[in-house]
Formats: structure tokens, sequence, C-alpha cells
């Protein structure tokens, strides 16, 4: 089968590899009819290439029709139409049953200790085969495939793999109080599927981004727009809508990839470059961040507010400026998302209407071929670049 593989620092390439088999008693296989291009996987792409081997299948938001089952996942049956989470879980364990599905005891990575294994998404996360291809292997199919209806065109149901809940939980976390104000930093997929799930909601919604057509998509759905490259002081300006209070959530869906820290730009290329196990080292415990979004969102919620993140960061030492915490008692609420603890409360919104807009969410849509064209447009944020799904 063709996949999408890792091939080394800002290098991706679609090769012939081995189709997957049934491995344990609760896999499935399925032929991928859709596949997303997610923002975390930038991170595989530019940052996180010590944990990464050549040939490594990437990517993790898959749809597509079962056609392999195992004696074990009798929940399924061939012909299934089914989307993946992002995650692998087994659904019974002692945080699956709290809804902590990204913490799964089952398939914590504990050798690096990391939470749940991840489709396509490194040694740190499994070094599980990912979604990027024209078959997946599907670990604990028993639980984590969802079901969903024939007959929609994909995108209808794709984004319920990672984009939905992840967005869905970032505004959950953001505890927006009523007629509160939610200022979401980032314009990328995970920060416009936010931006219109809070707008749904009713929620007065401000976005920042620097990518003119990403801001006009916002602009396009009810959000006010700030331009990064037009202000001096991004919390002054949320501070001058906001009654000089500040926005009482934030959403921080940037992550370590924000703009403005060479220093920290730096130190993740010169981690690229070192052997893989003081790279690993660097990454983990020494810090490679760029920390300038979530500074920036600290400096703009009010104080007694709440900042969501759903960028992901990585590293231990970053400086946090803990006096400021504290003096402006914020709360900080973070994770990957849980997708089945908020799918029940997704799913409606995808059957009959469309508020949030999902078929038309989509930037492109292309063949497998296209990827390592579509990595560095989504990289350079080129091209209009916001939302790729391949259609292997």
């Amino acid at each position: 089968m063709k996949a999408v593989t890792w091939q080394g620092h800002r290098k991706v390439s679609v090769e012939e590899v081995d189709d997957p088999k049934i491995e344990q008693p609760n896999d499935a296989i399925i032929k991928v009819t859709s596949s997303g291009l997610c923002g975390s996987d930038l991170h595989l792409y530019e940052t996180l290439t010590p944990f990464m081997t050549a040939g490594d299948i990437v990517g993790h938001e898959p749809l597509g029709e079962v056609v392999e089952v195992g004696p074990g996942a009798q929940n399924l049956a061939v012909g299934d139409r089914v989307v993946v989470p992002f995650q692998i879980a087994c659904g019974h364990c002692w945080m699956c049953e709290r809804g902590l599905h990204t913490q799964c005891e089952t398939t914590q990575v504990t050798e690096h200790g990391s939470g749940a294994a991840l489709f396509g998404y490194s040694k740190l996360y499994g070094a599980v085969a990912g979604a990027q291809a024209e078959y997946l292997r599907v670990p604990h199919a028993d639980f984590g495939p969802i079901k969903v209806p024939h007959g929609p065109e994909d995108d209808r149901f794709l984004f319920l793999s990672d984009v939905l809940p992840t967005a869905w939980q970032g505004v959950e976390y953001a505890q927006i109080p009523h007629d509160g104000t939610l200022l979401v930093l980032g314009l990328g997929p995970i920060g416009e599927m936010a931006t219109r799930i809070a707008l749904h909601r009713g929620v007065r919604v401000i976005a920042v981004d620097l990518v003119t057509e990403r801001l006009e998509r916002a602009f396009a759905r009810g959000a006010e727009v700030i331009d990064l490259r037009e202000v001096d002081d991004v919390a002054e300006e949320v501070r001058s809508k906001t009654w000089g209070r500040g926005a009482d959530s934030v959403i921080d869906a940037v992550g370590m990839e924000a703009h403005g820290s060479p220093m920290a730009a730096l130190a993740q290329r010169a981690a690229g470059m070192m052997p893989k196990p003081l790279a690993q080292a660097m990454i983990q415990r020494a810090g490679v961040d760029r920390l300038a979004a979530l500074y920036t969102a600290i400096d703009a919620v009010r104080r007694g507010g709440t900042i969501s993140l759903s960028g992901v960061y990585g590293g231990q030492a970053d400086p946090m400026p803990m006096l400021t915490l504290f003096d402006k008692q914020i709360a900080l609420h973070m994770g990957q998302a849980n997708v089945h603890r908020w799918a029940g409360d997704i799913l409606p919104l995808l059957v009959d209407d469309d508020p949030l807009g999902v078929e038309q969410f989509a930037t492109h849509h292309l063949d497998l071929d296209a990827a390592p064209q579509a990595y560095a447009d989504f990289q350079q944020k080129a091209n209009n670049t916001v939302k790729v799904v391949f259609r292997p």
C-alpha cells in the first residue's frame, strides 16, 4: 500500500509499504477514505525529529471502512464506516472510566513517561503506524472506532477524529462565563474550529493570527479579529476591547510553534542536529518551546480568568511567570482531547444540519502523492493552506 512516511527534518515521502495485518484479537483493519494533516504533524516535521525513525508512517486523523475484524472486536463488522480517534485507548481502565482516554493505563507509553499511545506519532507515543495511508491497523478496535452513517461526504465526520473534539475540549476547558469574552490565539485548524464552536454557543470571540486568509475565515463566521502584524501589543489591544480587564478566557491554539522566540527556534534546530539520545533529553528536559503565545495568553487574560491550552508544548525547563500567574489567580487547563468523552455531544451537530461548517472546513483535498508539498505549504502557511485532507 501507499503511505506517507517520515524521512528526516522537514522531509516526508510517499512510499510503498507492507499492508497492515491483524496482530491482536481486538484489532481491526480499515481502508482509509480520508485522512487529515494536523498541526501536530508539523511537530514531527520540525521539532520532535529525534523521536522519529526513517520510514515511520505518520498521520492520526482517519475515516474509513472496516475491511477485516479480529475475533475480539465483534462490535464491528466488515463494511462499517468508522472514524478513528487519534489516541488508542482500551475503554475500561481506571483512566478511561473517568473519561481520560488520553491517559489510558493500558496503552500508556511508560518508557517515555507519556500518556496513551497515538497513531503515527513517534516513539514518545508508542511508534504506532499512522493513518496517512491506504490502510490502517486499529488496536483496541473493540472500543476506539466510532461508527458513523454511510452517505454524506467524508468531511462531515472526519474531523471527529481530532479537530472537533480537540477544539470542543479547548472551549470546555476555557470555562467561559455567561456573557464572557473568549480570546483565541492562533487560527490554524484547532483555533478556527474552537472559534466556530464558541460562536455557535453565542460567545463573543476575539481571534488573533498573522495570516490574512485565516483572519478572513474567522471574521466571516462572526469573530472579531486582531492581525498580529498590525498591533504592537496584543494584550493591550484585547484590554482595550474588554473594559480594561482582559479576556475572561483564552485558548492558546498555537503551542511550541509560536512565532517571536528566535532563541527557541535556534534551540529546536540545534536539537535536530544532535545525536538522538542527547536531542531527546534536550527536548524532554531542557525545553525548546517558543512560549510567545502562552506569554501573550497570560498577559491578555483578566484577573481570575482561565487559560485553556490546546497547542502542544514539550520540555520541562521553560521559564514560567509564576508570580504573574499566582497574582492574577489564573486557572490553567490543558491536555490532549479525550475524544470519546465529547463525541456524544458533537455527533448531533454532524448528522442533520451543519452549524459548524465542517463540510467547507478543509481548504485542500489531495491525493497522498501530494503529501510532501502539502506538508511544506502547511508549515510555511502558503497557498491558503489551513486544513488538508488526503484522499487515499
